[in-house]
């Protein structure tokens, strides 16, 4: 039976993504010792606690997509965070090659 993911193990490996890098969402479960949760992950991020600076811009879907729907405002957002900080996307897509980070 494996353990529960750690919301503060999670966070924490959010908090040390460098600006202008992205990581998917099970790339993100693995660098917090939870390997194959990236669902989980992912609703551990929808549940960040208010007013809080974890850069959750920076985690994408393993296709190198934004998740949130196309024209939503938390699509805009993300895309708008993510472009300030020299993320470039080329029809939608992020290049993970170029962009993702390797926990270095």
């Amino acid at each position: 039976m494996s353990s529960p993911v750690d919301p503060v193990r999670v966070w924490t490996a959010l908090s040390l993504i460098p600006e202008g890098k992205v990581v998917t969402y099970g790339q993100l479960a693995e660098l917090s010792g939870s390997p194959r949760s990236a669902r989980v992950v992912g609703n551990i991020l929808k549940q960040l606690p208010a007013g809080s600076h974890l850069p959750w811009h920076r985690v994408i879907n393993s296709k190198g997509h934004i998740s949130f729907p196309q024209g939503s405002s938390q699509y805009a957002k993300q895309r708008t965070r993510l472009e300030a900080e020299g993320v470039a996307l080329v029809a939608g897509k992020i290049n993970l090659s170029l962009y993702r980070w390797q926990g270095e």
